[in-house]
């Protein structure tokens, strides 16, 4: 069992002090199921990559801003929003925590999804 309000202070505590601004760590990985906790310091993010078959965001602190090409989406601490099925980046407007939840490596229109 994680206990995700320990782990949410003790990741963003690294990610504030982090040359990086960022600290993560997957948390539940269980064949194609993959749920990682990702801190990033405010103005710190995510470059553009290739979104899994299937995933989620939800932010337990703070803010982010979700870009995929000429789309952006901000996502607040309590929110949970699908990802698009395209190119994004995810920049943190404030310090913030949130829990990426990813299915990947299922072949397309597998109907277990």
């Amino acid at each position: 069992m994680v206990d995700l309000r320990h782990a949410t202070d003790e990741h963003l505590s690294t990610a504030r002090t982090s040359a990086h601004g960022r600290s993560a760590h997957l948390l539940v990985h269980d064949g194609h199921l993959r749920q990682t906790l990702i801190a990033l310091r405010a103005g710190e993010g995510l470059s553009e990559h290739n979104p899994p078959q299937a995933a989620t965001l939800q932010v337990f602190v703070g803010r982010v801003r979700i870009t995929a090409g000429e789309d952006e989406a901000e996502v607040g601490a309590g929110e949970l929003v699908e990802l698009v099925h395209q190119r994004h980046s995810v920049s943190a407007l404030e310090d913030s925590v949130f829990l990426l939840t990813t299915v990947t490596g299922l072949p397309d229109g597998d109907p277990t999804v």
